[in-house]
């Protein structure tokens, strides 16, 4: 039989998944000799030599059973006579050479079974370690500092292996062979517990006494793989309601971390499907439904139906309910208001000291900071809220190929970054809002690492149309450093194309709604039915178009989008000082209004449909103030989950495609006091999806498209989704959402790239 050589490269997501450790056990189980070993654009390079068809094994075998974690883009083979130059299969030394790109370093792995056994085994010398990790689990990109990932590219360089490690690293039966977390309590990192002036705390276990003391009321600045949690206990209100005075966030909801899946059984909802995700390698927040008897402080999510849970993924969060009895910890990003999540232990002290009463540090760095991800469930279909840890930065497949590499920079809120390159998207994990210096430079440096780890050159940057976004001067910036097009895209068809892309349709007519996004015409968008082909768009209809009094005051303070949309109809000064409690500034504040409706000033008009649902739930009582986003139409949600559609309104068209958003006002403010508030907060999210959806159906039909999608932040709401889907799905079209993207402006960044990366 002829002996061969075969050079291979192979890209993906190889490095960091054990991938090297795989090909040296496959390459001596078919008695191959040669060589694997990492590059510096995340690719593996591998020689084998040896029988023509134990090398042809090899590779089929490389290709359809590669590690659990690995991806596996593309694999090129040359193929060449044997030299005889090798006696044995080596595993060598990284190499920096960058002539691939593409490739990338994997997201953070939950922790895996093997290694929470371990944890929990008494005669296992990692028992009670919490950085234990193995080749298929632990931190990866928050780590990871720049490439090939290797050990001294990353944060783990300042722990020396042990011999027992290192005698581990290099034995390829051990699970932990080439992994470059290995550690042990005698080498890896260590933990110890704090005061809030970072004065040391003698115990013997700082991680079960800091859960101890989380239980007893005690709020604990817990330090993690990408960054710090704030945590207090869920069953006790005092220490939330606190909680909420020193982070500012009067009602916005915190996520918790349930002890186990049991356990969230007992305060929550859990389909069979949520269930699986909350127990996957991603670990992520899922909201979930409260259940009946749902016992945990209504302090963590006040106003809805929902609550954010996620099951521990590190060892360290599994060892902090092992001497509690409490069910779940509250467990929220540590961050000042609209800066990025704290990851250095100085700035945590310095920054949350006064706030929290323990620190629970431990002295591994973060290399890159890294949120949770949330996701909620539509039925048994997965909806990403934000894709963070566990998602980022693995790249969502493409069915076209672009033919340059670019950059997309998102808006202005949930801002993440994205680089297209070829046929796949990297999205970067979530930034935040851009409003400041601190979340800007975030978005920068995650710009510079994202370019570095994906070895690309931007050959075009895709930014947001309004001009005065802070992403907007950024692209401008980025443009000039990269000699490179600065493209604009209008916002509502960013979100639309990264559907479409998603989804790997031509053209689609879609539905999107959220709150802001800069029009063509200059006016503020946000209910718009829309065609597009990716490289451009049409906007086939919209909302009605509404005043917002005051501006952005009106985003604020719904009672003013409300007062607004009423105005066109009847008088509301005294429907406006009886509500006056509402408003900051009081009666004086409600004439001033009336007034301004009154003369008929010329009024910044919208046609969001996330200001219609606000102005709805201030009319009904449910949320008279905007103190975090989408906060009105998120109780209005709840609010109407118990309720039926009691008006059955049927959708009033004006103008040329535009519904009838007054008439859905006057119909609601006329029912109150005849009709449960939740059958008027169901009826007014159906009026809205019934008419849009009618509205995309005839355009759909008159263009002879068979596909209609739904994008924006109002795709989040499960009702006005699934009543879109059943009227849509009826009329013989295929109805479209996001699977793998968020659809509100999380997504953005996708978009944008998409719309650049095709645009001629």
């Amino acid at each position: 039989m002829p002996h061969l050589r075969a050079e291979v490269n192979v890209s993906g997501i190889v490095q960091g998944v054990g991938f090297r450790p795989f090909i040296y056990r496959t390459a001596v189980r078919f008695g191959l000799v040669g060589f694997v070993r990492n590059r510096g654009d995340a690719s593996v390079e591998i020689v084998v030599e040896g029988d023509e068809n134990a090398v042809k094994s090899f590779l089929t075998s490389l290709k359809e059973k590669p590690p659990p974690l690995a991806r596996i883009y593309r694999v090129n083979v040359n193929y060449s006579e044997e030299t005889g130059e090798f006696r044995e299969f080596k595993i060598l030394e990284s190499r920096e050479v960058s002539k691939l790109h593409g490739s990338i370093i994997p997201p953070d792995i939950a922790i895996c079974e093997e290694c929470l056994r371990e944890l929990r085994d008494p005669k296992n010398r990692r028992h009670n370690y919490f950085f234990i990790t193995c080749t298929n689990c632990g931190p990866r990109y928050t780590i990871i500092e720049k490439l090939p990932y290797d050990r001294p590219n990353t944060t783990m360089k300042n722990f020396p292996m042990c011999p027992l490690c290192a005698e581990e690293y290099v034995d390829p039966l051990d699970r932990r062979f080439h992994a470059q977390t290995v550690a042990c309590p005698e080498c890896g990192p260590r933990v110890y517990l704090t005061t809030r002036d970072g004065q040391p705390v003698d115990c013997d276990d700082p991680i079960r006494e800091a859960g101890e003391l989380l239980e007893e009321g005690y709020i604990v600045a817990v330090k993690g793989n990408g960054g710090f949690h704030v945590a207090t206990a869920t069953t006790k209100s005092e220490p939330i309601a606190r909680l909420r005075r020193v982070k500012h966030r009067a009602q916005k909801p915190f996520a918790i971390m349930a002890r186990d899946l049991e356990t969230v059984k007992t305060f929550a909802e859990v389909s069979e499907w949520e269930a699986q995700l909350l127990t996957s390698y991603i670990k992520p927040i899922v909201l979930l439904r409260k259940s009946e008897d749902y016992y945990l402080s209504e302090l963590i999510s006040p106003g809805l139906h929902n609550v954010g849970v996620m099951l521990p993924y590190t060892g360290l969060h599994i060892m902090l309910f092992d001497r509690v009895r409490e069910p779940a910890f509250v467990m929220t990003s540590a961050n000042p208001p609209n800066e990025p999540i704290v990851t250095e232990d100085e700035d945590a002290l310095k920054r949350l000291g006064q706030d929290v009463d323990y620190f629970l540090f431990h002295n591994r760095l973060i290399a890159q900071r890294c949120d949770d991800s949330v996701v909620r469930f539509h039925g048994r279909n997965p909806v990403i809220i934000r894709r963070s840890r566990g998602y980022a930065p693995e790249p969502i497949r493409l069915g076209r190929p672009s033919v340059k590499c670019v950059l997309g920079v998102g808006g202005e809120e949930n801002v993440t970054a994205c680089i297209l390159l070829e046929d796949k998207a990297f999205l970067s994990q979530h930034i935040g809002d851009v409003e400041n210096l601190e979340t800007l430079n975030f978005l920068r440096a995650t710009i510079d690492h994202l370019t570095g780890l994906t070895n690309c050159t931007v050959e075009a940057v895709a930014r947001d149309l309004h001009p005065r976004f802070n992403t907007t001067r950024l692209a401008q910036e980025l443009g000039e450093k990269f000699g490179c097009p600065v493209i604009p895209v209008q916002h509502h068809h960013a979100h639309l194309a990264g559907l479409m892309a998603e989804h790997n349709v031509d053209e689609l007519v879609g539905i999107v709604c959220d709150g802001f996004g800069y029009g063509l015409d200059g006016t503020a968008w946000g209910g718009e039915v829309l065609y597009s082909n990716i490289e451009g768009f049409k906007r086939l209809g919209h909302l009605q178009p509404q005043p917002m009094v005051g501006g952005d005051l009106a985003t604020k303070y719904p009672l003013r989008m409300a007062a607004g949309i009423l105005s066109k109809a009847v008088d509301v000064e005294d429907w406006l000082r009886s509500r006056s409690r509402f408003l900051p500034h009081g009666e004086a504040e409600a004439s001033l209004i009336a007034e301004e409706l009154r003369k008929g000033r010329k009024p910044i008009l919208t046609t969001s449909c996330g200001r219609v649902l606000d102005a709805v739930s201030a009319i009904l009582d449910i949320c008279q103030e905007r103190t975090y986003e989408g906060e009105p139409a998120m109780k209005l949600e709840s609010a109407a989950l118990k309720g039926r559609d009691i008006l059955n309104l049927e959708p009033k068209i004006i103008g040329e495609n535009v519904l009838d958003t007054t008439y859905l006002v006057l119909e609601i403010m006329e029912g109150l006091g005849q009709h449960k508030i939740a059958d008027l907060a169901y009826s007014a999210e159906a009026y809205l999806a019934r008419g849009l959806a009618q509205i995309a159906v005839e355009k759909a039909d008159e263009l002879d498209v068979e596909k209609v999608g739904f994008s924006g932040g109002v795709a989040y709401n499960e009702h006005i989704t699934q009543t879109m889907r059943k009227i849509i799905e009826e009329n013989g079209l295929n109805f479209l959402v996001h699977r793998l993207v968020p659809p509100g402006d999380g997504g953005i960044s996708f978009g944008q790239s998409v719309v650049a990366a095709y645009n001629p």
